[in-house]
């Protein structure tokens, strides 16, 4: 072990406290990350140059009427995951504690199924191109995984593996041991570099006229980040290893690495679509 750690900054996990209410970081990171995606994916809406020079499938509205429909399946979906992939037995036992969403406790891999169903759902009653939907969508949310990361950070939940590193912390929850602060390497690269990515498929290669690419790239994306992230995180209390070193991340993410790529070669291999209703 290291012979200096870094100790972690002393958050309170509760941001504003006025009387018997209080914020939490945890619920002001999802505020943040929904009210900048909103904001980003409108801004793609309307940039005709991404959808060749003419108005996309999708309006303003359509992104402002979305919102409530991607929060709702983003949360329950989250929420639900986190109780079947990691804690079963637990919230089986204590039902009423599914509903405390606001003390933690989400699954990314449950609220990107919560959200698909949201999407696949509005597009249906609006008459939308679900593809194109999720290609808007998957472009934004590495903002909120980056917000939801740092929110995990200063909960002090969700660390990484014991650590030599010289920026290795002790976590007040997880015993004397140095670890990696795994949650801000996962900010990193499902936040910050998977958005660049993104962004450079949406801008660079007009992504969106490929319907399905930029949700292929976000899905193969992701699931490659998340591979590499649980190299260093501490695996869930309750299930640990799996088989052959495997994590539960891991294991749920790799079939988004083989469905991500082959949505993405799909859409690329099919011609651009020209918003006039014809292809070139």
């Amino acid at each position: 072990m290291p012979l200096f750690a870094i100790p972690f900054p002393a958050i309170d996990p509760v941001a504003i406290e006025i009387g018997p209410f209080a914020v939490r970081w945890y619920a002001l990171a999802y505020i943040a990350g929904i009210l900048t995606g909103w904001w980003y994916a409108l801004k793609l809406v309307r940039n005709d140059a991404l959808w060749g020079g003419k108005p996309g499938p999708l309006s303003q509205k359509d992104i402002d009427d979305f919102l409530l429909f991607g929060t709702v399946g983003l949360i329950a979906g989250g929420r639900l995951g986190y109780v079947f992939f990691y804690q079963p037995e637990f919230y089986l036992s204590n039902p009423a504690e599914i509903i405390k969403v606001w003390e933690g406790g989400m699954a990314f891999h449950g609220g990107f199924l919560g959200f698909l169903a949201a999407v696949f759902l509005f597009s249906y009653m609006r008459k939308l191109p679900p593809l194109s939907l999720g290609d808007v969508c998957s472009a934004v949310v590495p903002i909120g995984l980056f917000f939801g990361r740092i929110a995990n950070f200063a909960n002090g939940e969700l660390w990484g593996r014991a650590s030599d590193m010289p920026w290795a912390m002790v976590f007040p929850a997880a015993g004397p041991d140095p670890r990696h602060p795994s949650q801000l390497y996962q900010a990193a690269m499902e936040g910050i570099v998977l958005f660049l990515v993104l962004r450079f498929v949406t801008h660079r290669l007009k992504g969106l006229r490929h319907p399905g690419l930029v949700t292929g790239v976000f899905i193969a994306g992701y699931g490659c980040a998340r591979i590499i992230g649980e190299q260093f995180r501490q695996p869930d209390a309750g299930i640990g290893f799996l088989w052959g070193g495997l994590t539960m991340g891991m294991l749920l993410s790799l079939p988004m690495v083989l469905a991500g790529l082959g949505l993405a070669f799909w859409a690329k291999s099919r011609p651009a679509v020209d918003m006039s209703g014809a292809n070139d």
